[in-house]
């Protein structure tokens, strides 16, 4: 998903490396470039996604950007390759941000990777839930939605406020996409958070006058109550992230045929429902959901 807020809003590429304390240079504009990194080698090798920033006719920065969920030996040979390829291509400064949504992983993404040449190290810059920033300001929320929603994910649990925000910035977008963001959050965040925010909705109404988010947990309450399903229940929070995930696919227009549906459906294993969900943002087809 992560991929998708950038694909969106490309300038958040530039908020995310401001927040490590990195120079972005003067830019007039951001872009998604070509993801390919590869140079004559037969081998084909691709990043998750490369940010450009501009100025005129000139890329002045670029920016490698790789989603990664777990630890991989591979990675640690191929990310130099990707950061090589891009500056060369390019004729510009390429940095490499790689995004974890655990803080073990994190930490492994972190560590400097030797390239031979005595002191010649590449660095990745590493966002992890530590280094999401923390919004709890509606108006800040909504001048970037997509860092709004990677706030809420990352300290929702312990801070509501970022929930609040986060839900406040989503009627700044089309409701399609609005709609997918929000499916995405209910079906990631701790039931805890998604507990706390709906309870919170009532108490802080004067400040956060989202119609877009109150709608919606009233949507949230009548699909529970209609199954009998207790939110906090494994089971319940199973079949949340199953219709999010046809709900996704349909959004973008994917059929679901039934017997897949049912599949969705039926599935109760958290870790492969997480896998999926992540795979329904860009599938083209059911297919590649279960690949």
């Amino acid at each position: 998903m992560p991929l998708e807020f950038l694909r969106n809003r490309p300038e958040m590429a530039a908020r995310l490396l401001e927040s490590f304390g990195f120079d972005v240079p003067e830019h007039d504009r951001a872009e998604v470039s070509a993801a390919e990194c590869t140079d004559i080698q037969p081998r084909d090798y691709r990043a998750d996604g490369v940010v450009t920033f501009s100025r005129g006719d000139t890329v002045r920065m670029a920016v490698v950007v790789e989603v990664q969920r777990k630890p991989s030996t591979r990675k640690r040979y191929s990310w130099p390759v990707y950061v090589a390829t891009v500056r060369a291509r390019l004729e510009c400064p390429t940095v490499l941000l790689v995004i974890c949504e655990d803080k073990a992983t994190a930490e492994w993404a972190a560590e400097p990777i030797p390239l031979g040449n005595p002191d010649s190290y590449l660095v990745p810059l590493v966002l992890g839930p530590d280094q999401v920033p923390v919004i709890t300001s509606a108006e800040e929320a909504r001048g970037m939605p997509e860092i709004a929603v990677l706030s809420a994910l990352a300290h929702a649990e312990e801070n509501v406020k970022t929930m609040l925000a986060c839900m406040e910035s989503l009627e700044m977008l089309r409701e399609d996409t609005a709609r997918l963001y929000y499916d995405f959050i209910i079906s990631a965040v701790p039931a805890t958070a998604l507990r706390n925010w709906e309870e919170s909705m009532g108490t802080t109404a004067d400040k956060y006058r989202s119609e877009f988010a109150r709608s919606y947990v009233s949507e949230g309450e009548a699909r529970g109550e209609a199954r009998g399903e207790a939110r906090g229940e494994a089971r319940g929070e199973a079949r949340g992230k199953a219709d999010a995930i046809i709900q996704i696919l349909e959004d973008r227009n994917i059929e679901v045929p039934p017997d897949e549906r049912s599949r969705i459906l039926a599935c109760t294993c958290e870790e492969t429902l997480r896998s999926w969900l992540t795979r329904a943002v860009t599938a083209t087809s059911t297919s590649q959901l279960f690949r």
